[in-house]
């Protein structure tokens, strides 16, 4: 599985973006993925931003409310959707897959900054 992560760039305070992450050689398993957005802001860990499966998705505190997830297993793309973003949202995000802990796959990252 190969994941490619695009939507980033510079938004001013309280505007949106729209991430994707779209997988390569999965056609025939995507349906059966858990996919997921994380983040790394400089100088942390990186952090769970919102994670989805066939059957429920959730979301960090932080971003409740304002991002939403979702998936479109026809075209093999996750999405998640950032309004009312905050100068604290700034950070890498990166899309991940997983079907269980023994097989997971991280795309590469792609880079919010949100100004003040």
């Amino acid at each position: 599985v190969q994941l490619q992560a695009s939507g980033g760039g510079l938004v001013q305070a309280g505007g949106s973006l729209k991430l994707s992450c779209t997988a390569k050689n999965s056609e025939t398993i995507f349906k059966l993925l858990n996919m997921g957005w994380y983040r790394q802001i400089q100088g942390s860990e990186r952090e769970l931003v919102a994670r989805i499966t066939l059957d429920w998705s959730k979301y960090a505190d932080s971003v409740k409310g304002r991002f939403t997830i979702s998936r479109d297993d026809a075209k093999n793309t996750m999405y998640l959707q950032m309004n009312d973003l905050r100068p604290e949202d700034t950070g890498v995000y990166y899309c991940k897959a997983d079907v269980g802990s023994a097989n997971v796959w991280w795309g590469q990252g792609t880079q919010v900054t949100v100004s003040s």
